[in-house]
């Protein structure tokens, strides 16, 4: 993986995509001790938290909507895949939407969407309309997660980018945690449907906090939709090697992860494990390494560089997928663990490497790379689901590690193209003397 630098990638089109506001100064931007920014911090984890509360609500439900509805783990899966689908579709034109009528606004509004959906969902009579209800769902949330990247790299000073960014992930980790814990505990002494209303009821609470604490944008400029230019901007940022690497990066991370926790419950509930819903539900609280780990990845980018932290973080997730082989509930909670904290380590890099280099249409650029991340976790849901029931934990696993191996080939060759740049500068130089 090539080094991120801070300087502007040469994006074609670029002049029509949009960018911070010439007006904004290093006063008005948010950095840690200065008015605004715990504000800013506590609401988007806030809304981290319900976001990912909301787009797993279903996962460590399944193996009890499996037998409620009378339908094989793949065919259950979808419920999760679908709105991680939804959401990769839909992140891009919403992304565009916000340039228009605001990122607070984008988020406020998604969210609202989200949560009245999520109140829907209980009462859905057959896995079709649970699937489309969680495909609407997921195409709610699509106007969250890069509109609240983008409105962290307009507020934010560039110093404090990363933590921040690694903020509004650890709220993920948080969300993904608290919501399985509340669906396996309620969906053990009332069922599924239950445990579904009670992560909706979670989530509007968390969305009443986000619309109380998130400041006012003071570097957001509205600009007009039009398509060519947003065209233009995506080509742009598509054509970027850089940009390419770090979507692809995301997309295999979230694919090991997805595959992982989805099949993960359908694995402990049966022998040797023969767990109940509510102690499955409760393994996520391994989900607080990931706050850990993505609040700390600013830390590790500074002692290990950008590449550094992303090899850790791929050594720290294969360690724990070949953990997780064992039948030991001894190892593989320890293997959960570790996938945890390499995934959300590798995201919160990855995501603000993104955000750091794209300095001309940042919501393009991050929602590009939520398309890229959401789609993994999609593709990750559905063939982990596939390969659990043909070859069994051990077929999920393999999938797990062929994604990290493309992490590791991408980084690998990000490296070298980026040694071929800087031998390639001198000669430019002596040329031009």
């Amino acid at each position: 993986m090539p080094s991120v630098s801070t300087e502007a990638p040469t994006t074609p089109g670029a002049s029509a995509a949009p960018s911070a506001p010439a007006s904004s100064s290093s006063d008005s931007l948010l950095s840690p001790g200065r008015p605004g920014y715990r504000r800013m911090s506590f609401a988007l984890f806030a809304a981290g938290v319900a976001t990912f509360a909301l787009l797993y609500s279903t996962q460590a439900l399944l193996p009890a909507i499996s037998t409620d509805l009378g339908v094989t783990a793949s065919q259950a899966s979808w419920t999760v895949s679908a709105a991680t689908g939804a959401l990769a579709l839909f992140v891009l034109p919403l992304s565009a939407l916000s340039e228009r009528f605001g990122r607070r606004t984008m988020m406020t509004a998604s969210l609202l969407i989200a949560v009245v959906v999520a109140l829907l969902v209980p009462f859905a009579p057959n896995v079709e309309w649970l699937v489309a209800l969680r495909a609407v769902q997921g195409a709610a949330l699509a106007g969250l997660p890069a509109s609240a990247m983008a409105y962290l790299a307009e507020e934010v000073r560039p110093k404090a980018l990363v933590a921040a960014i690694g903020l509004f992930v650890a709220g993920n980790s948080v969300g993904g945690m608290s919501g399985r814990i509340v669906t396996g505990w309620v969906a053990q002494l009332w069922g599924w449907r239950a445990a579904l209303g009670a992560v909706g009821l979670m989530a509007a609470l968390c969305a009443i906090v986000f619309r109380l604490m998130i400041p006012r944008a003071r570097n957001f400029t509205p600009r007009s939709l039009s398509p060519r230019a947003l065209a233009k901007t995506v080509g742009g940022h598509l054509s970027d090697p850089l940009l390419r690497r770090l979507y692809a990066i995301g997309g295999l991370f979230m694919m090991v992860f997805g595959a992982v926790y989805t099949v993960i419950g359908y694995r402990l509930v049966e022998a040797p494990f023969s767990l109940s819903q509510g102690v499955i539900g409760s393994i996520f609280l391994v989900y607080l390494v990931g706050t850990v780990s993505s609040a700390a990845a600013g830390r590790l980018v500074a002692r290990l560089g950008r590449r550094g932290a992303l090899y850790l973080a791929v050594g720290t997730t294969t360690s724990g997928l070949l953990l997780t082989l064992s039948d030991a509930l001894v190892m593989v909670l320890p293997g959960l663990v570790l996938i945890t904290a390499g995934f959300f380590a590798g995201h919160a890099v990855a995501s603000s490497a993104v955000s750091g280099t794209a300095k001309t249409g940042r919501a393009q650029a991050s929602a590009l790379y939520q398309s890229a991340y959401y789609l993994g976790s999609s593709a990750g849901g559905a063939l982990g689901a596939l390969a659990f029931h043909a070859g069994g934990w051990e077929a999920t696993v393999a999938l797990g590690l062929l994604a990290v191996l493309g992490v590791v080939s991408i980084t690998l060759y990000g490296s070298h193209a980026a040694r071929a740049q800087a031998a390639r500068r001198p000669v430019r130089a002596a040329a031009q003397r």
